[in-house]
């Protein structure tokens, strides 16, 4: 259960409340946002505050600005304001800054009901510092009675507008989203519905050893897909060509490798790397791909029987890149998600972003697709767990996925938060908030 104190718990009528948000979203290259999703799930948060009667302050970072001294829309929130302004069906003024007599000649006359949204606070480098005075500015630009952290996708973070400016004596509490986030990973991960099956992607085991070995820990079956993957199969003997993989980090594999084999040998574990994968020379779409069968080689000898399979079936060239993982593989991990009563997924099993032509399915995406069936039971499987999806790049892909992201259980905003919290790590934006 949360333990911190949320917008329920606080008395909020009629104040001015400064809300951390995490708006941190892509836009196209006309300056419009592309993918709203993180401002959709705050909206419940916002509507209970207006329902108050509260005047709303909404603070958030953007990219990682590198002009400071100039507009970009790539890293403005103005574009931000103007769809949360659409979504809400009220005006949402944006103010060029976040601190100064501008910000403050505008929150000072705000009224009930009304909404300001603060130019991006990493505008100023003293947001990454963790700084008390740049808190104090940003609390006595805005005028706040209240600050609520909202933003779950930054928490794992001590920045100012995570942890300072929660410790400038303000009531400092959480928001719906917040609240939603913290309860239902920490569910998963303490007492989940089993069978637990875990997939996970990603580039650097070293970005992720504390959490693959939780989840080996707690998980009944553990798929490592995507780049990651690739350093697995290194440390299991098998050659990945030109793939994205990190050979300093063989022995860390190693030891993740035995750590499962230990436990599989007492319980009824499964820690699952590709037995096949598809390869391309290119991540261009029109270039041709095909599949390695690494493991038993079952691909490669009905493909070519009666003849003895020629060793490239089974090895990935030094010029080739490993971009999904095979059908055999696919449709193992598949499997195992149809016994599955709970599924953490984070990260794609290869290069989603890759789309097809001439009307072919999108190259590099198969894997994810048979994976994606299966948890959603699409493929007629009555049984499919309920879905808990982490990471930047699983949910860019799930909500390119029309009506996908309906049919799986918690989406979340947060990537880098989700994993910490996974794994056990105190969240700053979240210790700091006041208890209940």
């Amino acid at each position: 259960m949360f333990t911190k104190k949320t917008i329920r718990d606080t008395e909020l009528d009629d104040k001015r409340v400064l809300v951390r948000v995490d708006y941190n979203v892509p836009s196209a290259e006309d300056g419009t946002i592309s993918d709203d999703y993180r401002i959709r799930q705050s909206l419940p948060t916002l509507e209970y505050l207006l329902e108050r009667g509260c005047s709303l302050v909404l603070l958030s970072h953007r990219g990682r600005p590198k002009d400071l001294g100039s507009y970009d829309p790539k890293t403005s929130t103005k574009p931000v304001a103007e769809r949360l302004s659409e979504l809400l069906g009220r005006e949402v003024q944006y103010v060029p800054s976040c601190i100064g007599d501008e910000v403050w000649a505008i929150c000072e006359h705000q009224a009930p009901g009304q909404i300001v949204m603060l130019e991006n606070v990493r505008y100023h480098d003293e947001e990454e510092q963790n700084s008390d005075e740049f808190a104090k500015a940003i609390i006595g630009s805005t005028n706040s009675e209240v600050f609520v952290q909202d933003g779950f996708g930054v928490v794992h973070r001590a920045h100012t507008s995570t942890d300072a400016i929660a410790r400038q004596g303000l009531p400092s509490v959480a928001g719906l989203l917040l609240e939603k986030e913290v309860d239902t990973i920490t569910k998963v991960m303490e007492n989940p519905d089993k069978p637990l099956m875990v997939i996970v992607g990603g580039a650097k085991i070293s970005d992720k050893i504390e959490i693959l070995e939780k989840f080996v820990e707690i998980a009944d079956f553990v798929a490592v897909v995507g780049a990651l993957a690739n350093t697995f199969l290194l440390a299991e003997g098998h050659k990945v060509g030109a793939s994205l993989a990190e050979p300093n980090d063989i022995p860390i594999a190693r030891n993740i490798l035995d750590k499962a084999h230990e436990k599989a040998t007492t319980s009824n574990f499964t820690f699952a790397i590709p037995r096949d994968v598809v390869v391309s020379k290119s991540i261009d779409r029109t270039s041709e791909t095909r599949i390695v069968d690494l493991s038993h080689n079952t691909w490669a000898d009905i493909t070519t029987y009666p003849k003895m399979p020629d060793q490239s079936l089974f090895t990935v060239a030094d010029d080739e890149m490993i971009l999904d993982i095979g059908p055999i593989s696919a449709s193992y991990i598949a499997g195992a998600a149809t016994l599955a009563k709970t599924a953490i997924w984070n990260g794609t099993c290869g290069v989603t972003e890759a789309k097809g032509i001439a009307g072919a399915h999108d190259p590099f995406a198969h894997g994810t697709k048979v994976l994606v069936e299966s948890l959603t039971g699409e493929a007629g499987e009555q049984n499919h767990p309920f879905v808990v999806v982490g990471g930047g790049d699983t949910v860019s892909f799930v909500e390119s996925q029309d009506g996908l992201r309906e049919q799986l259980g918690h989406v979340s905003t947060g990537g880098g938060a989700s994993l910490d919290l996974m794994a056990g790590k105190v969240l700053p934006g979240v210790a700091v908030l006041w208890d209940r």
